[in-house]
């Protein structure tokens, strides 16, 4: 049986939403159509030729009250009838000019009322707005669900450090407080990287999606016979889907094919799904400390891995 606390969280979160569309209200968008009168314009609209019994099986709908509500739209000059050409018994919906009209208005309004909403959001909290989005819909109904892009994992190039330096201090400033010290010492890390970067040795790969970034990873020659990761970092839209521990392989691969015999990294424990990754593919915890360098009270951690006892996914 379910957890009634997650039944209650489900519910209070579908009362926020309704109320965030308005559906509430005596007309949708400010129109005098219910929101389900507005998703069948919609539906006709989009769609311009359609059945009664597409749009039953679709939208769920009580046939009778269906019937009600396409006598209504056809009074109204929105849709008009014509013989199936598969089967002359059954009637084909056909959107009029007035209809198609009606449904570019309600689209218009519909796409002002979300603007309106985003307004004051920025870029990286529409980008987790929108992978929120497409995570319950993947979880509630994942036939439903459009394939994401895939991820392509490359090496850095011009402009990545960039970014890898601004995403990391906003979405650590949003997510765990951390103030600009966390940022001056991405870049600081950063910098360094670039400027001493040996291709024979070192490696950062950056993970796009349809174009876009949303990972990246860093691997630094540590000195002697150990490589160091850092700067391990997913966007939210991105994470959940086995990136994390991609990157993390990645880093274990090429410092075994570079001659290294360590692999360590310096992170805290708030991390937590990093730290997943990292226990799962055989690091060891070898030193904590209580430390405030961003903020916050955190716990910093130490994690060193013997490369010849690294735990890859090939190999489970």
């Amino acid at each position: 049986m379910t957890d009634p606390a997650v039944l209650d969280a489900v519910r209070a979160f579908n009362r926020f939403y309704t109320n965030k569309l308005g559906v509430l209200a005596k007309g949708y968008l400010d129109t005098d159509y219910t929101l389900t009168e507005a998703r069948i314009l919609y539906e006709m609209g989009a769609r311009k030729r359609v059945s009664a019994t597409e749009l039953n099986r679709d939208l769920g709908l009580d046939p009778a009250y269906l019937s009600r509500l396409l006598k209504k739209f056809r009074e109204a000059g929105f849709i008009d009838s014509e013989p199936d050409p598969e089967d002359k018994r059954s009637q084909i919906l056909v959107v009029t000019d007035k209809g198609q009209a009606e449904y570019e208005t309600l689209g218009e309004r519909s796409r002002q009322q979300i603007a309106h909403d985003l307004n004051e959001v920025d870029e990286m909290g529409r980008e987790k707005l929108i992978g929120s989005m497409q995570a319950i819909r993947t979880i509630l109904d994942p036939q439903s669900a459009a394939p994401s892009p895939p991820v392509v994992i490359r090496p850095h190039r011009i402009g990545d450090m960039g970014w890898l330096i601004e995403a990391q201090a906003v979405a650590y400033a949003r997510e765990y407080g951390w103030n600009d010290k966390f940022e001056g010492l991405v870049a600081e890390v950063a910098g360094k990287f670039i400027a001493n970067f040996n291709p024979e040795r070192e490696r950062c790969w950056i993970a796009e999606r349809d174009g876009k970034r949303v990972g990246s990873v860093v691997l630094a020659d540590g000195g002697g016979d150990t490589a160091k990761l850092r700067l391990l970092y997913l966007d939210p839209a991105a994470r959940g889907l086995g990136l994390g521990r991609t990157l993390v392989e990645q880093c274990i691969k090429f410092s075994t094919l570079a001659g290294y015999k360590k692999l360590s990294l310096w992170t805290n424990d708030c991390l937590t799904a990093a730290i997943r990754i990292y226990e799962t593919t055989g690091f060891k915890l070898v030193a904590e400390e209580r430390h405030n360098l961003f903020g916050p009270e955190c716990n910093g951690q130490t994690w060193v891995l013997e490369l010849c006892e690294a735990k890859l996914s090939s190999s489970n």
